[in-house]
């Protein structure tokens, strides 16, 4: 078996202490080797309501102390399939949300130079845009599932059209995305209007509101948007806020009637088996969760990503 970099057990160094990098894994300064690169993206200077999303990549990163690398549940051992290090953070510009979504896409070209899997902790829902710029000009349009409790499409916000709430407007326009192929789930809450989510199933968006989710278990309906895809390159954007507030309070833009941690879990792992060439897990914002709950599901979240990524096997 070839030797791949793998995080610290807590048998060899307790948890409390060691590395601050995502489940304690080798700080990469070199992206040569690397199958997945984790990075943080610390910005919420695209978000419109609460702040602290900034704070994001730094917690999710600490309460990852706690996971361990295999996947009881499912068997999944991707330590064991892909050589993984985390990479930092991008030195995004603080004062500026354009010149930080600049950086955010120049970084991203480079990363994505080589055969790597960036897995970006966020940072606001703003920088899942100049992501899927530098991913559509390497593999073109991509299918997209988005889970969120917002559909981010509005036309612009006071004025910005590049913010949290504009994203996969702009990428449809754009052309990053196949819009028959972007799946958006768990979206739900009040509205500016009638056709704030309709608009974009005109456009071709497949829509799944949380009101039809709730009491489900969501594997089957994960198997179908997968046989869907097919071999298609996919983004997969996952925003915190997609869960209930009792389970996720840790965010900015919090929405009753959301998702179940255990549905998430049933969707991710319904992806495996995609042609997955990026992620993100947006919108941890720690001030308003200082239980660090929030961040410790999105860690798990992001684990769960990884474990359905092409290539991993089981054990």
């Amino acid at each position: 078996m070839a030797e791949f970099n793998q995080p610290i057990s807590g048998n060899d160094l307790a948890r409390f202490s060691g590395p601050s990098t995502f489940m304690r894994l080798p700080q990469a300064t070199s992206l040569e080797g690397l199958d997945v690169a984790f990075l943080g993206v610390p910005m919420d200077i695209g978000t419109s309501w609460r702040s602290g999303t900034r704070f994001g990549p730094k917690q999710i990163r600490s309460e990852s102390a706690m996971l361990r690398p295999y996947n009881m549940a499912t068997g999944a051992a991707p330590f064991d399939s892909l050589n993984a290090g985390d990479i930092g953070d991008l030195a995004i510009n603080t004062f500026s949300l354009k010149e930080s979504l600049r950086i955010i896409e120049e970084s991203y070209q480079a990363i994505l130079s080589g055969s790597v899997i960036p897995m970006a902790m966020g940072g606001d829902h703003s920088i899942t845009l100049p992501i899927l710029r530098a991913i559509a000009a390497k593999y073109g349009p991509v299918a997209l599932v988005h889970v969120d409790a917002h559909a981010d499409v509005n036309d612009d916000m006071f004025g910005e059209r590049e913010t949290h709430g504009t994203v996969f407007r702009r990428a449809y326009e754009e052309g990053l995305i196949v819009a028959d192929k972007t799946y958006q789930i768990g979206i739900r809450g009040t509205g500016y209007g009638a056709n704030d989510f309709t608009e974009a199933q005109g456009w071709g968006f497949q829509q799944f509101p949380a009101q039809e989710l709730w009491g489900r278990q969501l594997h089957n309906m994960g198997a179908e948007i997968r046989r869907d895809i097919g071999a298609r390159p996919v983004y997969i954007t996952y925003d915190i806020d997609s869960l209930d507030p009792a389970y996720a309070p840790g965010t900015g833009t919090p929405e009753i009637g959301g998702l179940t941690t255990p549905q998430a879990l049933e969707l991710i792992r319904a992806m495996k088996g995609l042609n997955i060439v990026g992620c993100d897990l947006v919108e941890v914002s720690p001030p308003y969760d200082t239980s660090g709950n929030t961040a410790l599901t999105a860690a798990n979240l992001l684990y769960e990503m990884m474990c359905v990524l092409p290539g991993v096997k089981s054990r």
